[in-house]
């Protein structure tokens, strides 16, 4: 019997939009890390970077943080998502003395993911 493990990361204040950030996360939901790492590393996108640091910190956490040992092969991506971030106000200097306003926008990234027991193998 193999019972499931999970952990998670959470990434806060990443300088991309969410709406982009989200596109690149539903690129690799339900899949397993190490496909998931190879697609990230060939999307040429810029938020690609932060979700691929965001998963491979959640599968660094599983592995060393879990007391039980856990098979690489199995750890899957259970969920990802991506929500809007702090929104730091800024100006930009216009003619005739004027400011005009403009936000930055950030966003967070949270994943989980999960991984089977090693299966230990029994001495007869």
């Amino acid at each position: 019997m193999t019972t499931t493990h999970f952990a998670h990361a959470y990434e806060k204040g990443i300088d991309s939009q969410p709406r982009k950030t989200s596109v690149v996360a539903s690129l690799v939901r339900d899949r397993y890390v190490a496909d998931a790492v190879v697609i990230l590393e060939n999307t040429p996108r810029r938020a690609a970077k932060a979700v691929r640091k965001a998963i491979e910190s959640a599968n660094a956490n599983l592995l060393n943080n879990s007391k039980v040992s856990i098979d690489p092969k199995t750890v899957r991506i259970s969920r990802i998502s991506v929500t809007a971030g702090t929104r730091m106000r800024r100006y930009v200097p216009a003619s005739r003395g004027r400011a005009l306003p403009y936000e930055k926008v950030s966003s967070n990234i949270f994943v989980e993911v999960a991984g089977e027991e090693k299966v230990k193998k029994e001495n007869k």
